[in-house]
């Protein structure tokens, strides 16, 4: 057995052991995929699970949506949504408690790779709002931007140093991955799809958010939107995980798939401030 296939074996024990998201979010999944699904059908799943139930009220009252009025009920609630919106937020929230019961590694501070997370989300469904994708689609948008660079979580600390390589030979951090540990976290992005059956969209921009052209033809534009939204995070140091070089190189084609203007993603950057405020009460719930 190679180097290589040794750190992926060790990669694939902890994705193994990470914790499997509940029951209840695996059911939303599923509901949500069928095309004959009412707000009915997901309400019946959510109210049985009481925590998930407080957690979109929650947030539906939360800054992030800014309401006028105070929603009390479930059902209420996923209508105002949309069931897209409503299984968005489960997810996340299952996926970030799941996280925050891995052992981390000291290499990569969690508050600032969960800020670096949240500013990509919201830059993306920014982004998406330039780019005239219709409200009820933009928080896919959000979603993928959230969940983007799960595949670091796993790594050991072994990553200290190539993050500090990083900082030393001033190189983009997938490739310092590549070139150190001959694996990179798309590659282990990919394990923790495939783990916690992530749907082809959210899949695509974990594994291929350095590589757009790369997936789906059909998503290449929300991976190409999501790269794009990390790349503005990444230069503007909005939290931190680790790639403090972004690829400049990329640019270019990321603006041209998006059909933007890198005038337009500047001039975004105090909405972006804003929203990002709003946006960390998915880390208090």
């Amino acid at each position: 057995m190679n180097e290589r296939q040794k750190k992926l074996e060790k990669i694939q024990t902890v994705v193994d052991k990470m914790p499997s998201l509940s029951t209840t979010v695996g059911k939303v999944l599923e509901i949500c995929s069928r095309v004959d699904t009412s707000p009915n059908d997901l309400n019946k799943v959510i109210s049985l699970d009481p925590v998930l139930t407080g957690q979109v009220l929650k947030l539906i009252n939360s800054a992030y949506y800014s309401l006028m009025n105070k929603v009390t009920s479930l059902t209420r609630a996923i209508i105002m949504l949309g069931l897209n919106t409503v299984k968005n937020l489960a997810l996340s929230t299952a996926i970030i408690r799941c996280v925050g019961q891995v052992k981390k590694s000291k290499a990569l501070p969690i508050k600032a790779f969960w800020t670096h997370s949240i500013g990509v989300g919201v830059m993306a469904k920014l982004l998406a709002a330039e780019r005239g994708i219709p409200l009820a689609e933009r928080e896919e948008y959000f979603v993928a931007g959230l969940l983007h660079d799960l595949g670091k979580i796993p790594f050991g600390d072994e990553y200290t140093d190539v993050l500090a390589r990083v900082r030393d030979i001033q190189e983009a951090l997938v490739l310092v991955e590549r070139q150190t540990l001959a694996i990179d976290h798309e590659e282990t992005g990919q394990m923790i799809a495939s783990k916690w059956k992530l749907n082809a969209v959210i899949t695509d921009a974990i594994c291929h958010h350095h590589t757009p052209d790369q997936a789906h033809p059909d998503n290449q534009a929300l991976v190409a939107t999501v790269a794009l939204a990390d790349f503005y995070v990444c230069l503007f140091d909005i939290g931190y995980a680790g790639n403090l070089f972004p690829e400049e190189t990329n640019l270019t084609y990321l603006l041209e798939t998006c059909g933007l203007q890198w005038s337009t993603v500047a001039a975004l950057s105090e909405t972006v401030d804003l929203e990002i405020e709003k946006a960390e009460i998915f880390l208090q719930i």
